[in-house]
């Protein structure tokens, strides 16, 4: 199948609210593009350095991404264009991603807090322990720039599928409780981002408003 033949595959997929980002790391500018002529124009970065040629040599009108690990002195570069970051993986990230749109004149940048669900060591995000604190703190409500918009999680690596379905079906409940306790004052806070080339299905079912799809596309 071709890259405009999968995109079509997985938009009838999708129900109506979730969004799908082409996840386009480790994939040519000319593959892209390929996505971007069918109508793509939602695509995720893992890595700073691979998003920035990209961001500078492809249309201005695509809305990036960053979804993977992002390092407190990379987020300078990213603070001026992206739509969203999807990783935000500690308080401090936050923080600096809030000091850098402060310095950098960016008035909101949306992102999302990365919730540690897989059990996993290689994945990174905030325990529910360590969410719970940052929010008691009252650090989060001060922030002005940093606009959160809901969590994002990757389940575990793993072939039995029940695990990854209770997995989403935790966050899922960690959303609905912040969305009416913590966040209930925030009309921002509406988005899940969860789900990846295998195990999409699993996540649309737990409501995930955004989904990640690479070698779904790409491969």
């Amino acid at each position: 199948m071709s890259i405009k033949e999968r995109l079509e595959t997985l938009r009838q997929e999708l129900p109506e609210g979730t969004k799908l980002i082409a996840v386009s790391k480790y994939h040519t500018e000319a593959e892209v593009m390929e996505a971007y002529d069918v109508g793509q124009r939602l695509f995720g970065e893992n890595r700073v350095q691979e998003l920035l040629p990209k961001e500078e040599h492809l249309p201005k009108d695509i809305e990036w991404h960053l979804i993977g690990t992002l390092q407190r002195n990379k987020v300078k570069y990213v603070v001026p264009f992206v739509s969203m970051i999807h990783s935000i993986d500690s308080l401090r990230l936050l923080q600096e991603v809030e000091k850098q749109c402060v310095r950098l004149g960016r008035e909101t940048l949306p992102v999302l807090l990365q919730i540690h669900i897989s059990g996993e060591e290689t994945k990174h995000g905030f325990t529910e322990d360590e969410l719970q604190e940052s929010l008691q703190s009252g650090e989060i409500e001060g922030l002005q720039h940093a606009q959160i918009c809901g969590l994002m999680g990757m389940a575990a690596l793993t072939d039995d599928m029940s695990v990854v379905e209770g997995q989403f079906a935790h966050l899922q409940e960690l959303f609905q409780s912040l969305k009416e306790g913590a966040f209930k004052e925030s009309p921002h806070f509406s988005e899940l981002s969860m789900g990846m080339t295998h195990d999409y299905p699993l996540a649309l079912k737990h409501g995930a408003t955004y989904i990640r799809v690479g070698s779904g596309i790409f491969s």
